[in-house]
C-alpha cells in the first residue's frame, strides 16, 4: 500500500486531501496541530473503508517534523507522495505589520514546506522516487491581496521552492509541483476577519467563469492527480485551480 503524509490535514482543502487519497487506497498520515479535528479526518478516511492515522505536528518546529517524517519511514518505508498543505492567512495592514507577525507567515507557509520536504528525500530517493505537492495560492502566483503582503509573498515563494526542487529532485525521480488555488471555500475563505467571508466569496461568483467558488474537493483531485504515476512527466509545474478567474477576469 502505497503511503501519503498531509500537512494541515484537519480542516479544508487538506482534509478533503486526506479523504482522496483514502478513497485512492493510500494510507493517510493525516497531520496537523489541531488534534480533534485531525483525528477527526482520520474516522472519516476508514469509514469510507480507507487507512489512515494521526500524528500532531506543527511544522514551524523543525524536530518534531523530522520525528514525524523518521517515524513514518521506519514503519512504512519511504514515503510515495508527500503534501505540504499547512498555511495560515492573516490580514494584517502595514502598519501593523511587525518583524514577528511577518516571519511567524513564512515559517508556516514556506518554511514549513522545506522542513518536512527535506527529511523525507533521502528515504524516497533511496526507494526510487516520489512526488511531492505544495499549496501556493493565486494571491501568491497572479494577484496582490490587501493587507495581505506577507500571505501573498509567502505563497509566491512557494513557487520558487516548486521550481528549484523540482530541478534539483527530478535526477532522483522526486517530482516537486504545486497548486495555486482560487476562491475556494474553505474557513480560512470563510472568514470574515482574514479574508473575503460568506458573502464576499457569494460575490466573488460573479467574476468566475465557471460561475461559482470552487470546494475543497476539486483542490483535493488535482493533488491525487499530480502524485499519481498520470503526472509522471510533470514536475516543477504549479497548476492554478480556480474556475477560470485568472485567466477570464478583464
Amino acid at each position: 500500500m502505497k503511503t501519503v503524509l498531509i500537512t494541515g490535514a484537519g480542516i479544508g482543502i487538506g482534509r478533503a486531501t486526506a479523504k482522496a487519497f483514502g478513497a485512492a487506497g493510500y494510507h493517510v498520515l493525516v497531520t496537523d496541530v489541531l488534534e480533534a479535528e485531525g483525528k477527526s479526518v482520520v474516522g472519516e478516511v476508514e469509514s469510507a473503508g480507507g487507512s489512515a492515522e494521526f500524528h500532531s505536528l506543527d511544522v514551524t518546529d523543525t524536530a518534531a517534523a523530522e520525528g514525524v517524517v523518521n517515524a513514518a519511514n521506519a514503519k512504512f518505508g519511504a514515503l510515495d507522495a508527500l503534501i505540504c498543505n499547512a498555511g495560515i492567512a492573516h490580514k494584517v495592514p502595514l502598519a501593523d505589520l511587525s518583524d514577528e507577525k511577518w516571519d511567524f507567515t513564512f515559517d508556516v507557509d514556506l518554511k514549513g514546506m522545506i522542513r518536512i520536504i527535506r527529511p523525507a528525500v533521502p528515504a524516497m530517493s533511496a526507494n526510487g522516487g516520489g512526488a511531492v505537492v505544495c499549496l501556493s495560492s493565486i494571491m501568491g502566483s497572479h494577484y496582490g491581496w490587501d493587507e495581505h503582503a506577507h500571505y501573498s509573498a509567502a505563497k509566491s515563494g512557494v513557487i520558487g521552492l516548486v521550481r528549484g526542487r523540482g530541478v534539483e529532485l527530478a535526477r532522483q525521480n522526486i517530482r516537486v509541483n504545486g497548486i495555486a488555488p482560487g476562491f475556494i471555500r474553505t474557513a480560512q475563505a470563510l472568514s470574515e476577519v482574514h479574508s473575503v467571508g460568506p458573502a464576499g466569496l457569494e460575490a466573488a461568483g460573479k467574476y468566475i467563469p465557471m460561475g461559482r467558488p470552487g470546494e475543497a474537493d476539486d483542490i483535493a483531485d488535482v493533488i491525487v492527480f499530480l502524485a499519481s504515476n498520470g503526472a509522471r512527466y510533470m514536475t516543477g509545474q504549479v497548476v492554478t485551480v480556480d474556475g477560470g478567474l485568472t485567466v477570464g477576469r478583464y
